[in-house]
C-alpha cells in the first residue's frame, strides 16, 4: 500500500461542501482559524483572485486552483483591486448557501467547503503537512512546439472532479448534498495525489511519497510499529548508514523519523482505543510500548489527555 493510502486508511476524512460563490470584483472571503478537525479548501471555478495567509507574501490564484489549510489558519481570498467590497448577500439553496454581491467587476466563482477529519488523532496529517497548500491542476498542461497548451484543465482528473462538483452544487437532484460531500472527501486524496506528484512536492509527507529509497522504512512503520524499531535498524532497510538516513529524512520531511513512528503509533492506539474494548495496557503493546506507564505518559504528552479519558471521550478531544 503507497504512503497516501496508509495515511487515509489511519485517518478517516470526510467532506463537505458549504457555500458556492458567485463574486464579482471587488469581493473578499475572509475566514478565521478552522473549528477543531476542520481543514477548510476553497477551488476557484474561474476567474483570478489573491491569497493572503499568515505573515507570507500575497499569492495570485487563477481557476482550476484548490487551497487547503491543513494547519486550519486564518486566511483570506480577494479580487486583489484593493478596492471595500460589499458584504455578499447568501440565501440558502436546497443543501448548501449561494453567496453574491453587488460587484461588477471581474467574476470568479469559487466552492468553499472542508474537510472533517475523523475522531483520531490527527497529528500524522496535519503535522506532516504544510499549514497551506495550493494545488495548480490547470497549470499541469503540457506546452506543444509553440509555446501553448497542449492539454486543458478538463483533461485532468481533478479538473473533471471539480466539474462534477460544481455542475451538481448548481444544478441539484435528488441526492446531490451526499453526493457533493462524498466528493468533497474525494478531492482531498486526489488533491494530496497531484501535489506528491508535481516536480516540487510541498515539504513534508507529500514529499517523502516521491522518496523510494526511504520507502522501507516507512513500510516497517506501518506494517510493525511494535517492534523497537531504531534509527540504526531504519537505515539498514534503507542500505543507508543511520546518519545518511537521519539527515535525509529530516531534509525531506523537516521532522525526525523517530516522531513519524511516534505519530504513527499514537494514531494506531487512539483507533484501537475507540473503535475496540482491548485494554490500554495491552493496546501500548500493540504500538510498540511494552511499559505502560511509558504508552500512558507519551500519548497524553501527544494527545492531551489519558488514553482511558480519550477512549471516555470518544476520540473528541481538541488537538495539541
Amino acid at each position: 500500500m503507497d504512503l497516501l493510502s496508509r495515511v487515509l486508511s489511519l485517518i478517516p476524512v470526510g467532506g463537505r461542501l458549504d457555500v458556492r460563490c458567485h463574486f464579482g470584483a471587488p469581493w473578499a472571503i475572509a475566514q478565521g482559524n478552522a473549528a477543531v478537525r476542520e481543514i477548510p479548501y476553497h477551488v476557484l471555478v474561474s476567474g483570478e483572485a489573491v491569497l493572503e495567509f499568515g505573515d507570507g507574501p500575497s499569492e495570485p490564484l487563477t481557476a482550476g486552483d484548490i487551497i487547503l489549510f491543513p494547519s486550519g489558519g486564518s486566511h483570506r481570498i480577494h479580487d486583489g483591486s484593493g478596492l471595500l467590497p460589499a458584504p455578499p448577500a447568501g440565501r440558502q439553496d436546497v443543501s448548501l448557501i449561494v453567496a453574491e454581491n453587488e460587484g461588477s467587476g471581474a467574476r470568479a466563482d469559487i466552492l468553499c467547503g472542508r474537510f472533517l477529519v475523523g475522531a483520531v488523532p490527527d497529528r500524522l496529517l496535519r503535522e506532516h503537512l504544510p499549514g497551506r497548500l495550493v494545488v495548480r491542476s490547470a497549470h499541469s498542461a503540457a506546452l506543444n512546439g509553440n509555446g501553448e497548451a497542449a492539454g486543458t484543465l478538463a483533461g485532468t482528473r481533478l479538473a473533471r472532479l471539480i466539474e462534477l462538483m460544481r455542475e451538481e452544487s448548481v444544478d441539484e437532484g435528488p441526492g446531490s448534498e451526499a453526493l457533493v460531500n462524498h466528493l468533497s472527501a474525494a478531492l482531498f486524496a486526489l488533491t494530496l495525489r497531484f501535489a506528491s506528484g508535481g516536480a516540487q512536492p510541498p515539504h513534508g509527507l507529500l514529499a517523502l511519497a516521491a522518496r523510494p529509497r526511504l520507502q522501507p522504512a516507512i513500510t516497517a512503520m506501518f506494517d510493525a510499529p511494535e517492534k523497537p524499531l531504531t534509527l540504526d535498524q531504519l537505515g539498514t532497510l534503507c542500505n543507508m548508514s543511520r546518519a545518511t538516513f537521519v539527515r535525509q529524512f529530516q531534509e525531506v520531511i523537516g521532522r525526525s523519523a523517530t516522531d513519524m513512528l511516534t505519530d504513527i503509533r499514537m494514531t494506531l492506539a487512539g483507533r484501537k482505543l475507540t473503535e475496540s474494548s482491548v485494554g490500554i495496557a495491552e493496546i501500548g503493546e500493540m504500538v510498540g510500548y511494552q511499559s505502560n506507564a511509558a504508552f500512558q505518559r507519551i500519548f497524553r504528552r501527544r494527545i492531551g489527555v489519558t488514553p482511558a479519558r480519550y477512549r471516555t471521550l470518544g476520540g473528541k478531544v481538541e488537538a495539541t
